[in-house]
């Protein structure tokens, strides 16, 4: 084969089974495989992490209000989330007297109270572009301004984990339907669109047929088509098959009173929590969310974002409550390309911004705090006299739950994160060591 039919097979092969491409990709001798295999049942104690990405910019200046900066409510006259109020359920609810949660946010309440969420405002990239592809790669990447490394930041960090057990074909997963950059790389990832549709369907016949019929028939050939072109890629693809099929998702049930959105993003981190529950080894999911480019009507506490970020805090306080004290080995971290301008546009919404702020929270974050230097919206202090300034590079915040959580040595960061330099003099404290 050649070198570019060779990175298909490596990153496209178990995408396509994934997919769910029917009787063309899963003829009954893959069903008859799958079956044979299993799983060793090991993902008990496995930390995880969780990458939710919140594509279009997010405007972290609602999302976590700074209601103690007056010049936040000089910017923003119209669209700006109100200072918190006893009784008032449409006001920031107030973290620590100086940033709010928007009110859409009340289901991650409880987890700001147990001290399981925390906030890093001020977070992005130190690139100045406001592109969103280009600025989506970079953080994908893991880089800044540079179109050089191929690679995802999330794909290096599992080259340079140690491992105390045998991978599974569930390492990386993302729910999506492709492999996104962040997960790109050496380490085979999963893209699965749908549970329901990965792998096997139910109307397969899988009875055992006679060895004559698999071998002289085109079950016979495609098995040794695979078996040489696929190689361990194949095998691999139908391992995963074979694992889900024995987990059974398709009689999942929510615990801990966990009520998920039925949108995608609900539909999405539902799936995350099913495949980490099931122990097929997950270490690092994906989910992605679109629709957060707010250029005009935004809102403040209703309105376009208010309905957005609706359905972004119950989604992941479903997942809180589905994982129980699974959260204990889990930590999600949510992010976006960059923030929203400082102030709103002539149409009541927000043109593409810089700095943001990133959640995080799970068992090991040391929540119930804003992290990050606050470098307010004072005019003089705008980045390029219109835009938050970024005060902790995102590298930083990626590579303290690399240290602190996934066990990466820091000695390695250099590799997770290249032409940069990480180290526990940079890292924010939101997470336990």
């Amino acid at each position: 084969m050649n070198l570019s039919r060779r990175i298909f097979l490596r990153n496209g092969m178990i995408t396509l089974a994934a997919l769910g491409a029917g009787p063309v990709l899963e003829p009954r001798f893959l069903a008859r495989a799958a079956m044979a295999a299993g799983t060793d049942g090991k993902g008990v104690g496995r930390k995880v992490l969780v990458c939710v990405f919140q594509r279009g910019a997010a405007d972290g200046l609602s999302l976590v209000a700074p209601h103690g900066d007056a010049h936040y409510y000089k910017l923003r006259q119209e669209i700006a989330v109100p200072v918190p109020k006893k009784g008032d359920r449409d006001a920031a609810l107030d973290l620590d007297g100086y940033f709010g949660l928007h009110p859409r946010l009340e289901a991650l309440m409880p987890i700001w109270k147990r001290n399981e969420l925390a906030v890093i405002h001020a977070c992005g990239s130190p690139s100045s572009s406001r592109s969103h592809f280009d600025m989506q790669d970079f953080m994908e990447a893991g880089v800044a301004d540079d179109k050089s490394v191929t690679s995802g930041w999330a794909n290096r960090v599992l080259s340079a984990r140690e491992r105390v057990e045998k991978p599974t074909p569930f390492r990386a997963v993302a729910m999506s339907g492709n492999v996104p950059r962040t997960l790109l790389g050496d380490v085979n990832a999963l893209a699965i669109r749908d549970l329901s549709t990965f792998g096997i369907h139910d109307n397969l016949d899988i009875a055992a047929g006679s060895s004559s019929s698999r071998a002289n028939g085109f079950e016979g050939l495609y098995a040794a088509a695979v078996d040489e072109a696929f190689g361990s890629a194949g095998k691999e693809s139908f391992e995963a098959i074979a694992m889900l099929k024995k987990a059974n998702p398709t009689k999942y049930k929510p615990a801990g009173g966990a009520k998920y959105p039925g949108t995608p993003l609900g539909q999405s981190i539902l799936q995350v929590a099913q495949l980490i529950k099931a122990d097929l080894g997950v270490e690092v999911a994906f989910v992605e969310d679109e629709g957060w480019d707010t250029h005009a009507n935004q809102g403040g506490a209703f309105g376009q974002l208010a309905g957005k970020l609706m359905d972004f805090g119950s989604a992941l306080a479903a997942f809180n409550a589905d994982l129980g004290d699974r959260m204990a080995d889990v930590t999600v971290i949510t992010m976006s390309e960059f923030g929203r301008a400082a102030r709103q546009n002539g149409n009541r919404g927000t043109d593409h911004g810089h700095g943001n702020c990133f959640l995080a929270f799970g068992g090991a974050v040391k929540g119930g705090k804003v992290y990050g230097d606050w470098p307010t919206l004072a005019p003089e202090k705008l980045f390029e006299q219109r835009d938050l300034a970024v005060t902790t590079d995102f590298r930083d915040v990626f590579a303290e739950i690399c240290v602190r959580h996934l066990g990466v040595e820091t000695a390695k960061l250099g590799q997770v994160f290249p032409k940069h330099v990480s180290s526990p003099d940079r890292f924010r404290g939101f997470m336990k060591t």
